[in-house]
C-alpha cells in the first residue's frame, strides 16, 4: 500500500530538509508474505543524503528474505542517488583481462572484479548488461567481440555510454519495449538486482529475454556474512535506502529458481575495498574501536577478505543461472 506518511524517524535537526519522498510498505518481494521481523535500522551513508532519516530492514518470517521496508516508491527513490553516484561515473582506463587460473582462484578467492574475464558462453555472443552504469563492463566485453546492450535508469550514464563509447544503451528497466524475447545469450546484473523494487519480476523478464540455454549472471552483497555481522548498520553492502533487497546465498538461489532458472551453487567473492569502506564508515560513526582502525589499512583488509573467503563468510557473491532448454 502506498502512503504519503513519513516512513522513517528523524534523529536530530539537520541543515537542510529531508527530500520529499513518497513511502510505501511492501510485502516480501519473494513470497508475498506480509510479516517481517525487524533486523536493524540505519541511516544513509552518503554525505549528500545525511538528512537524519533512518531506514528499516526486516526479514520475512515465511521465507527468510531480508528487505528494506518501508521504502521510497519507484518514482521518488531516484532522489537518493547523488549526481556523482560511483557506479554511474565514467570508467577509467581499460585494462586487459588476466587469464583465468582456476586453482589460484580456489586458493586465493575470486576477486569481485573477476567478472571482466570470460563469461560462461562458448565464444562472443549477445549480451545485455542490466544496470550498466558508466559502461566499463560493456566496453570490456565489446572489445572481446560481444554484441553488447546496456540498460540503466540513469539518463546521464546511458547518454555517456552512447556518446563516449559508441555502444548501444537504453534508458529504463525491464520489461523494455525495445528488447525482444529470446534476443540475448547472456544477461548480467552486476550489483543491480538489489536496487530494484520488484526483483522477481525483473528476473522473470530476464528469463524471457534469454535464448533457451542462455545464462544469467547475478552479483549482489551477501547479508549472511561476517562483515555484516561485524559492522551491522555500518556495513558497506547495506547502502540504505538504495539497496532494497538484501540477499543471502539461499534467498538469491530461491528467487532465481522462482523465476524459472536452473541455478549453479552460489560463489563467494573477495572484496577488500568493502571491508575498508565499512571500517571507515564505522569510524565516522564512532563504532568499532581498534578493529575499524586496523581494517582501514589495505594489507589487513586484503588478508581479512581472503580469510572471509576461506571460511565461507564473504560479503559479496555471484550466482550463474541458466534458462533450461
Amino acid at each position: 500500500m502506498t502512503t504519503n506518511r513519513p516512513a522513517a524517524v528523524m534523529l536530530a535537526p539537520v541543515a537542510r530538509a529531508a527530500p520529499q519522498v513518497v513511502w510505501e510498505d511492501t510485502p516480501c518481494p519473494l513470497c508475498g508474505h506480509e510479516a517481517g521481523a525487524p533486523v536493524l535500522e540505519a541511516a544513509d551513508p552518503l554525505p549528500p543524503n545525511q538528512t537524519g532519516l533512518v531506514f528499516a530492514v526486516v526479514r520475512c518470517t515465511e521465507c527468510g528474505l531480508t528487505y528494506t521496508n518501508p521504502r521510497p516508491n519507484e518514482r521518488t527513490a531516484v532522489r537518493f542517488y547523488p549526481a556523482d553516484y560511483h557506479p554511474h561515473r565514467r570508467p577509467g582506463k581499460m585494462q586487459q583481462s588476466r587469464p583465468t587460473r582456476p586453482l589460484l582462484s580456489r586458493i586465493l578467492g575470486r576477486p569481485c572484479n573477476a567478472r571482466r574475464g570470460a563469461l560462461p558462453w562458448p565464444g562472443p555472443g549477445r549480451l545485455l548488461d542490466f544496470g550498466c552504469g558508466g559502461g566499463s563492463f560493456l566496453r570490456t566485453m565489446a572489445a572481446q567481440g560481444w554484441r553488447v546492450t546496456g540498460l540503466d535508469a540513469a539518463v546521464g550514464a546511458v547518454q555517456r555510454v552512447r556518446d563516449e563509447h559508441g555502444l548501444t544503451a537504453l534508458v529504463g528497466s525491464l520489461p523494455h519495449p525495445d528488447l525482444r524475447p529470446g534476443s540475448f545469450d547472456v544477461v548480467t546484473m552486476w550489483h543491480s538486482l538489489e536496487h530494484v523494487h520488484h526483483p522477481l519480476a525483473i528476473l522473470r523478464e530476464a528469463y524471457r529475454l534469454l535464448v533457451p540455454g542462455g545464462k544469467l549472471i547475478v552479483a549482489t552483497p551477501n547479508i549472511d556474512s561476517l562483515p555484516f555481522r561485524t559492522f551491522q548498520r555500518s556495513w558497506f553492502g547495506l547502502d540504505l535506502p538504495r539497496h532494497l533487497t538484501h540477499f543471502t546465498p539461499a534467498t538469491l538461489s530461491m528467487m532465481l529458481q522462482a523465476a524459472g532458472f536452473r541455478t549453479e551453487p552460489v560463489k563467494l567473492l573477495r572484496h577488500s575495498d568493502w571491508l575498508r569502506s565499512s571500517a571507515r564508515l564505522a569510524r565516522t560513526r564512532g563504532e568499532g574501536g581498534l578493529l575499524t582502525r586496523v581494517l582501514a589499512w589495505k594489507p589487513v583488509a586484503k588478508t581479512a577478505a581472503w580469510l572471509c573467503y576461506v571460511f565461507g563468510v564473504s560479503d559479496c557473491m555471484m550466482c550463474i543461472a541458466e534458462r533450461p532448454e
